[in-house]
């Protein structure tokens, strides 16, 4: 936020707040999206957790057909399994075959190798799935495969808990195609893997500068992810280590001071003196409307919602963690899938679950008006990137 006259000020503190808080996100078929986030324990502290705000309550009801008070329920709820998610990785140990929140029973399922552990991870407050493969096994097909490189027929793959196999997404009209068939053999050949297909092929999502919105580096658009002690998190696509950045109303705002895409796709801004940071994200034009509280991991199945300066709010589920995305530029690890939309200038943009910060919005497909995915780097690796502290409320 910036320094201004008074009438200006009032301005500056609702587009500045919007942007401080946009958002990222990822998906099987993705682009990078430049212009244009002990049971009864995890219980009590979602009781005590503050309700969430009316933007993001409509956003929800709108994107996840949901009532207020449904999707206040099920932010609870997702509260909970989160917190359970954690210890039951601990309890299961080497037996661990992933998790993720299923939303019909408002419970976190953990996948175990050996029925010995099921007792005791369901005293935690989850339920169990029996599977053949531990996450670490399947984590170290998914690496294999992030040594090799992918023809353009391929979107990405994820380990995915609830068929405890690694997932190869490929375009639908490219299944057959020579090079796409000999990566999913090799694929095939390292271990469990589910061919998935998608519609779209990556591409990125550059356009021309847009006056009024968060943020530009030279000619492209993106939107501002989460603030920092000492700036904000956004896309690595965005913007090269040593681009100048400028505000919504043109002037100087900040410069890059680490940037990295493809491999990965996140950036650290650090603003100039005369700007400062809030821990918000806005409702566009209305209120702001979430306080930032923190990072907690939401698990696969969760509920999460997006915030961009071309699309604004917009809700969906996540649908899977640690994804390799298949860019033009080049592969993206450790990416998480959303069924969220978004469109050109949301790059950066943030990612909530709840009001704990999830990541940066990073690429997918389609359009928030037929729908499509969203893929967001997440939002504690970051910060431990580059050593930064989340501005929490």
């Amino acid at each position: 936020m910036k320094h201004t006259t008074p009438l200006r000020a009032a301005v500056a503190a609702l587009l500045l707040t919007v942007g401080l808080g946009a958002a990222h996100t990822g998906v099987a078929s993705a682009v990078p999206l430049p212009e244009a986030a002990v049971a009864s324990s995890a219980a009590a502290s979602s009781a005590a957790a503050p309700s969430a705000s009316p933007g993001l309550l409509d956003a929800m009801r709108r994107d996840l057909g949901l009532t207020a008070s449904q999707a206040e329920e099920r932010l609870s709820a997702e509260r909970a399994a989160a917190a359970v998610e954690k210890t039951a990785q601990q309890a299961t140990g080497g037996a661990y075959g992933g998790s993720w929140y299923e939303p019909s029973t408002g419970r976190l399922v953990v996948a175990v190798t050996d029925p010995a552990k099921e007792p005791a991870t369901r005293a935690l407050g989850a339920d169990t799935r029996l599977v053949r493969h531990s996450a670490a096994a399947l984590d170290r097909s998914k690496a294999r495969l992030d040594t090799l490189r992918a023809p353009a027929g391929v979107a990405g793959w994820h380990v995915d808990p609830r068929s405890n196999s690694v997932v190869v997404t490929v375009v639908r009209t490219e299944r057959e195609a020579p090079a796409v068939r000999e990566f999913v053999d090799l694929a095939r050949a390292g271990g469990p893997v589910t061919v998935a297909e998608t519609a779209q092929a990556p591409r990125t999502y550059a356009a021309g500068t847009v006056g009024g919105d968060p943020y530009y580096t030279g000619n492209v658009r993106c939107s501002i992810g989460f603030s920092v002690h000492g700036g904000f998190v956004t896309a690595g696509h965005c913007g090269q280590a040593g681009a100048a950045v400028r505000g919504w109303d043109g002037s100087a705002m900040g410069t890059f001071q680490g940037s990295s895409f493809p491999g990965n796709d996140y950036a650290y801004v650090g603003i100039h003196s005369g700007w400062w940071t809030v821990p918000v994200v806005l409702g566009w034009g209305t209120i702001p409307d979430q306080l930032v509280r923190g990072s907690a991991e939401a698990p696969v199945g969760a509920s999460i919602c997006r915030s961009g300066s071309t699309t604004h709010w917009h809700c969906g589920t996540v649908l899977a963690k640690n994804e390799t995305v298949n860019y033009s530029q080049g592969a993206v690890h450790q990416m998480t899938k959303t069924s969220v939309c978004a469109e050109g200038g949301d790059s950066g943009g943030s990612f909530l679950s709840g009001d704990q910060a999830q990541g940066v919005t990073s690429g997918g497909w389609g359009n928030c008006s037929s729908g499509g995915q969203t893929w967001f780097q997440p939002i504690n690796e970051i910060l431990g990137r580059y050593g930064l502290t989340l501005h929490t409320a």
